[in-house]
């Protein structure tokens, strides 16, 4: 009998690039709701994908019976930019956690596998390089840095599944995506800052004729992970859900692709030109520094340096990413630009 996932917030990143590779590699059936489908248009009349345009956070009735119907369950309603964190804590907070903790009690109650999406942020100033998921200390910062909201919203749920595992049964996985990109991450639509996550924003950034802003000086390092390497990694997790993937948690991560974002923004440039619409733009654009404080807000603070293990996802999911920083860059500049 086929596989059957339910997936909330199915038109997001991770979400649609699911919906895309399953559909074309498993039998599998996607059950998914979302407030908006533009990023699943062309699987809408797939007899797979059984898709409902609704916000997940009004219709209760009917994600519980989904979770009932189906096998796994991956709640992947979020926000995951960090402009938000800062400017509307509380909306974080309500999103990320408020939203999800209903749907875990409701995982338990049927006994469905919940594949949750953590986040490496959940590390936050940990000085382990690089970051394990059984040994590396949880380090966020002082409460009036609401930047941590996000990362704390996911640790507090980390640990609320792990003791729904212990004490009440509950299978599950959790996943930490270390800078997923890939196309459909964010819209290219505004070169505002903070609008987008960094690479879309460097794109943007690029069509507008603006500078791209370094934040302190963009010597922040971070593991760049193309979503199709990531996506492999949660069929794996599907197909492995009641054995090696049962309980653990996952770095979903490539420390092979490991740049500073002033590396990325030089990156970024070089590979405009390769769209002959963008190339005097992309000549002309300046790498130019801003302080976090102007361009967050006085709320923000920064990791320096963020790198996986993944020895866990080699050893339980056979899994390892493979495509390169280069490969990654001009598939999500072709899907946008080309």
């Amino acid at each position: 009998m086929s596989t059957k996932l339910l997936v909330l917030g199915v038109n997001g990143f991770i979400g649609s690039a699911m919906v895309e590779k399953i559909l074309q590699e498993t039998d599998w059936e996607i059950y998914g709701m979302d407030i908006a489908d533009h990023k699943i248009k062309a699987f809408l009349d797939h007899p797979r994908l059984h898709f409902v345009k609704d916000d997940v956070l009004k219709r209760n009735d009917w994600v519980e019976a989904h979770i009932q119907k189906c096998d796994v369950v991956f709640p992947l309603v979020a926000v995951a930019n960090p402009a938000l964190y800062v400017s509307n804590p509380l909306f974080v907070y309500q999103l990320d956690f408020e939203s999800n903790i209903d749907i875990v009690k409701l995982c338990v109650k049927h006994k469905k596998h919940l594949v949750f999406p953590s986040t490496s942020e959940v590390y936050g100033m940990s000085t382990d390089i690089p970051f394990d998921e059984e040994t590396s200390a949880l380090v966020t910062g002082p409460i009036n840095k609401p930047r941590w909201i996000y990362s704390c919203s996911k640790q507090l749920l980390d640990r609320v599944i792990h003791a729904y595992g212990l004490q009440e049964g509950l299978n599950y996985t959790l996943f930490r995506p270390f800078n997923w990109i890939g196309p459909k991450q964010d819209e290219i639509k505004s070169s505002a800052d903070g609008s987008a996550r960094v690479l879309v924003q460097f794109v943007s950034n690029i069509i507008d004729a603006k500078d791209l802003k370094l934040v302190d000086g963009g010597s922040q390092r971070r593991c760049f992970t193309y979503i199709d390497d990531g996506i492999d990694a949660l069929i794996e997790i599907v197909k492995r859900r009641d054995g090696q993937a049962n309980k653990r948690i996952f770095n979903i991560g490539n420390p092979d692709n490991e740049h500073s974002i002033k590396e990325l923004a030089e990156m970024v440039i070089k590979t405009m030109n390769r769209y002959p619409k963008y190339v005097d733009n992309a000549k002309k654009t300046q790498i130019i520094t801003t302080s976090s404080g102007e361009y967050y807000g006085k709320g923000y603070q920064d990791v320096q340096r963020r790198v996986p293990s993944i020895e866990n996802a080699k050893k339980y999911l056979n899994w390892s990413p493979k495509v390169t920083m280069q490969d990654a860059l001009i598939q999500t500049l072709d899907y946008h630009l080309a």
